[in-house]
């Protein structure tokens, strides 16, 4: 995938990236007891609930990282003149809003 090589030329706020990780850990905690509730035969209705609110907190973590990147990576590539990072960013929003 070419936006793995792609090279940041700037950073982040790191305590908006650490924000960022520690609502994907909780997401990650939230998987984990869905799983638990498959495999303890619980309430189908209420797996599905609770997947619905795994995959709100996933999609919530998205927006936030397109909001930083469209802010720190966006605006530099613009100054920059780097038409490929808006290609890659097209790329990615395209397959963000495709699974959301």
């Amino acid at each position: 995938m070419s936006s793995a090589n792609h090279e940041h030329h700037h950073h982040h706020d790191p305590e908006h990236m650490k924000a960022i990780s520690n609502r994907l850990s909780k997401a990650i905690g939230h998987l984990e007891s869905v799983k638990r509730m498959v495999e303890d035969d619980k309430d189908c209705s209420e797996v599905l609930i609770q997947l619905a609110a795994v995959r709100s907190a996933i999609n919530n973590c998205g927006k936030e990282i397109l909001k930083e990147h469209m802010s720190h990576c966006i605006v530099h590539a613009v100054q920059d003149g780097d038409e490929k990072a808006i290609i890659e960013l097209n790329e990615a929003v395209d397959k963000f809003m495709k699974n959301s």
